[in-house]
């Protein structure tokens, strides 16, 4: 049991915490237990499910997101995913019932995302696609959507379009240790047909569209305090991707699972205090 909870990777699961914060950025007034009860069922049941679902087809024996050595697939996992599913949705519902049926959509998605019958992880540009629009985008506008705002100005729609930016930039990072496993599996993923060194260019040119789009964001809003903090904050982040871009330019074996969990823990925080600033301030 203790091993499957392991694989359910919810500690992992907290790093894509900043798209919450940032869909609360536009939000006039946040309703704080509503908002804490969205938290949860996001980033510990459904995030959780999914990370679940796709070890229980994966079978990881090398890294993985979260876990250095993943324990083995065992009876208790997919039992474990099913109740985090419909728990999910079930309290998803008593919240509103369109935002039980995004959380339900999401879902289905990423099940077809890990499923051997469809899965989208073995087409490199199709899964991208998928998983930044679904935990960029779409998570953005299903949180706004729980805590009962329908925000329809083009702020707010850049601010969602810069959220899926900023995952196209951090996905493929998390990806560019497994190569050798991914390829194994048949799985062609964006980092594996980019190339270690085409990953590191690529998630930077997302990272500046996306800097670039919240940029112009805050601009139509003559709102230069937020845009500071977020160059303030992102600063680390920046440090730390050039520093560990070099590395890899000297040595391709740096492309490891110990400067990707950094790197997601880095972004997450950074990333996460500026969102959290922004609303403060």
């Amino acid at each position: 049991m203790l091993d499957a909870l392991k694989l359910m990777r919810i500690p992992f699961s907290i790093f894509l915490m900043p798209v919450f914060w940032f869909a609360l950025i536009p939000l006039e007034d946040i309703p704080i237990a509503k908002s804490v009860f969205i938290f949860l069922i996001i980033h510990v049941l459904i995030y959780p499910a999914s990370n679940g679902y796709n070890s229980y087809f994966d079978k990881d024996e090398g890294s993985i997101g979260g876990l250095r050595n993943p324990p083995k697939v065992n009876r208790h996992l997919f039992p474990m995913v099913i109740g985090f599913d419909l728990s999910a949705v079930v309290f998803a519902f008593l919240i509103s019932i369109h935002f039980g049926w995004m959380c339900a959509i999401y879902i289905l998605v990423s099940k077809a995302y890990s499923w051997d019958e469809i899965r989208l992880k073995k087409y490199a540009i199709l899964s991208t696609l998928v998983v930044t629009l679904f935990q960029g985008f779409f998570i953005f506008y299903t949180v706004q959507v729980g805590l009962g705002y329908y925000i329809e100005d083009t702020v707010n729609l850049l601010f969602a379009i810069a959220s899926s930016l900023f995952l196209l930039g951090s996905y493929p990072l998390t990806q560019v240790y497994q190569h050798q496993e991914d390829a194994a599996r048949g799985d062609k993923t964006l980092s594996l047909m980019l190339g270690i060194r085409g990953t590191f260019v690529f998630s930077a040119i997302s990272f500046l569209l996306g800097s670039v789009l919240l940029g112009l964001s805050f601009v139509q809003q003559n709102n230069v305090n937020d845009f500071y903090i977020f160059l303030v904050l992102g600063g680390p982040i920046l440090l730390y991707f050039g520093y560990w871009f070099s590395l890899v330019i000297k040595n391709e074996n740096d492309a490891n699972f110990e400067h990707s969990m950094k790197m997601n823990i880095v972004s997450s925080l950074f990333l996460s205090a500026a969102f959290i600033c922004m609303m403060i301030f």
